[in-house]
């Protein structure tokens, strides 16, 4: 299984097009979006190409390859331009070998396994750190990344997390 993790889209037309350009690209089998699709929210600048009527057909394009779960900045009528659900809260995944907890992260975390992975995005800050055997992953923002990030996704495959740039397609670490 190979997935693209995304998070904190924000509406913008332009880093979405970007994501989807490589979702295409790097030919993983589905797109984990992280929350924080379409609304930019009220504490953020405006992202490149604000545009939340062009996002919504454009990742409904891949709804039946998208999964994902809700962000603090989803309001329930987004899903009536989303071919895709948005889960509220949490999704859980299993490779086989891994579970994978998906949230958006500004909510309570669940109670994980050691060997567990903790996927979130809210912070627009990408991490990669263990707790209590439990390994926390955050992909950074597609539109609004912060602390000098870059503008970044994950691919997950053969139990491996590595992130990229959206804008040059180069892998790079934290």
């Amino acid at each position: 299984m190979k997935l693209m993790i995304a998070s904190d889209l924000h509406g913008s037309a332009y880093y979405t097009k970007l994501a989807l350009d490589f979702y295409k690209k790097c030919g993983a089998d589905k797109l984990v979006l992280l929350g924080d699709i379409l609304y930019h929210g009220p504490r953020n600048d405006l992202p490149r190409d604000y545009a939340p009527k062009e996002v919504a057909p454009m990742l409904n394009e891949f709804a039946a390859q998208i999964i994902a779960v809700r962000g603090n900045c989803e309001a329930e009528v987004d899903s009536l331009m989303l071919d895709f659900p948005v889960t509220p809260d949490y999704a859980v995944l299993f490779d086989g070998t891994t579970t994978m907890y998906l949230s958006h992260g500004h909510r309570e975390e669940p109670k994980m396994a050691e060997g567990s992975v903790y996927l979130t995005g809210h912070t627009h800050i990408p991490h990669d750190f263990v707790k209590d055997g439990v390994r926390y992953l955050n992909p950074g923002s597609v539109s609004i990344p912060k602390n000098g990030s870059a503008h970044s996704v994950m691919v997950y495959e053969n139990g491996e997390f590595r992130r990229f740039d959206i804008e040059t397609c180069e892998e790079y670490t934290i």
